[in-house]
């Protein structure tokens, strides 16, 4: 509630005008300040019908600190007009007033002064005329005495230009008698109670009026990520095409699987902890199928299967260095390697969406942990022709139609290839290779770039760095009002 005196004096001069009072004019005349004049008006609109109030706006021009010094002291270049004598001033030594280099400029722009850059001591100014006319402080003398309507707008827009004068937009309330008004106040009750319906007493009350417009208090719940959105859509739609998910909910994973099962030599850089996290507890693994063990160290250090191999020492201490995994390809290999063991060979489609680290440099599109998205096909007879239909298909359901297919040279897969698919919202690089894993059976595996599942988020939701996407960050209210659903044509 309002000071209650100042709602009192608002009260008396409501009721001293016939056709209302404005707010700035009842704050000027009782010497109060307007605020607490719109706090009391607010205060007796909360308490019914007792004022009408309507809000109204007006603008008008006033002068700047520096404007109001000016018309009391001339304008910077009158001033320096006025600071050189008849033998002329050093242009150093003008330069040290106050209102030197301002006034400078503006009376030679003038032609007020002139320099004479030929003198012994240095350039020295001199007046150039016998006298002057400070139009810019008449000109804000007329403002300071309300006559601003004389003055053209190009010439107030040039004061406002400089800093002189500036255009204040002032809000007031315009308030009238309402139909319950009344100079004195009572206390409208808001709740009714017990006491008041066994007394009878809540007929003499006088009820504050229920809002029945306000709006309620918004429950707590859940809000979904726009990232876990578009993980959903990919999701369905890799569900739609009959793929099935591989399960990835090991962050942790051995060197073995992450690095070496995939044939990357264990000199590799990005086995070095510049581009790994690596584990201290537990910081090895034990548990290896030695069989293909054996295998994978014979292929790194003699070739076979067609290959050359690395020739090189391989160690298996290196191979059982435990690290968060630096892709889900990792997985990848676990199944394709369940799958070799099977007594007899049945097609698979999986798919995988999940969490990966590497030690990256933070910046706006970089992260230390994101999202990658994989897929690995296997069954008899496969081309690259096969793999090229499935990706089509893939971006043709995620709304983009202009792919273009080119060979690249990847030194862990044959063949390799890569995908430019062109959307609106920029260009994306999936990387797509397929790898054979028996002379019979050759699965096309197929693990998108990382940024394939921040991109296409960041250009849905318009967001321009990655760290508005996740992290700390974040802005949560992005998350509270994003919608549900998203209905795209």
């Amino acid at each position: 509630m309002a000071d209650a005196g100042v709602v009192e004096k608002l009260l008396r001069s409501i009721e001293r005008a016939d056709d209302g009072v404005d707010s700035l004019a009842v704050a000027t005349g009782l010497g109060e300040d307007h605020q607490l004049i719109v706090g009391a008006v607010k205060s007796l609109q909360a308490l019914g019908d007792l004022i009408s109030a309507e809000l109204r706006s007006s603008k008008h021009w006033e002068l700047t600190e520096e404007g109001t010094e000016i018309a009391e002291q001339g304008s910077h270049e009158a001033q320096v007009f006025g600071s050189i004598p008849l033998e002329g001033l050093a242009q150093s030594e003008l330069m040290k007033l106050p209102f030197g280099k301002i006034g400078f400029s503006k009376a030679m722009s003038n032609k007020w002064i002139r320099v004479d850059k030929t003198h012994e001591g240095g350039p020295r100014i001199f007046r150039a005329v016998q006298s002057i006319e400070d139009q810019v402080r008449e000109k804000l003398l007329m403002v300071k005495k309300g006559n601003v309507s004389q003055l053209e707008e190009k010439e107030k827009n040039e004061l406002k230009k400089r800093k002189l004068l500036s255009e204040v937009t002032v809000k007031s309330y315009w308030i009238t008698k309402g139909s319950s008004f009344s100079t004195t106040i009572t206390k409208q009750e808001t709740e009714l109670t017990p006491e008041m319906l066994a007394t009878g007493s809540w007929k003499e009350k006088k009820f504050k009026p229920y809002n029945f417009e306000a709006m309620g208090v918004a429950p707590d719940c859940g809000h979904l990520h726009p990232l876990m959105k578009v993980r959903t859509q990919f999701r369905q739609i890799f569900l739609e095409m009959g793929f099935t998910e591989m399960p990835t909910n090991n962050f942790i994973e051995s060197s073995f699987w992450n690095f070496d099962s995939l044939f990357q030599p264990q000199q590799h850089p990005a086995r070095d902890q510049h581009d790994t996290f690596f584990l201290s507890e537990p910081a090895l693994a034990h548990e290896f199928p030695q069989d293909y063990l054996e295998r994978v160290k014979r292929v790194h250090s003699e070739g076979g299967y067609g290959s050359q191999g690395y020739k090189y020492d391989w160690k298996v201490e290196e191979a059982q260095k435990n690290i968060l995994r630096t892709h889900t390809t990792a997985v990848s290999a676990r199944m394709l390697y369940k799958l070799a063991q099977q007594d007899k060979f049945t097609p698979v489609k999986y798919f995988s969406i999940d969490r990966v680290f590497r030690n990256e440099t933070l910046d706006a599109t970089h992260l230390a942990e994101f999202h990658q998205i994989e897929g690995v096909v296997a069954d008899y007879g496969l081309t690259l022709g096969d793999l090229m239909g499935i990706l089509h298909e893939f971006f043709t359901k995620l709304g983009i139609s202009k792919l273009r297919f080119k060979p690249a040279y990847n030194p862990y897969t044959e063949p390799s290839m890569e995908v430019f698919s062109y959307h609106e919202g920029g260009i994306q690089l999936p990387l797509l290779f397929s790898v054979p894993v028996t002379q019979q059976t050759r699965p096309l595996l197929f693990p998108l770039a990382a940024e394939k599942l921040f991109m296409p988020t960041m250009i849905k939701y318009g967001i321009n760095n990655i760290r508005e996407l996740v992290g700390h960050k974040v802005n949560l209210q992005m998350v509270y009002d994003g919608p549900i659903c998203r209905l795209d044509s």
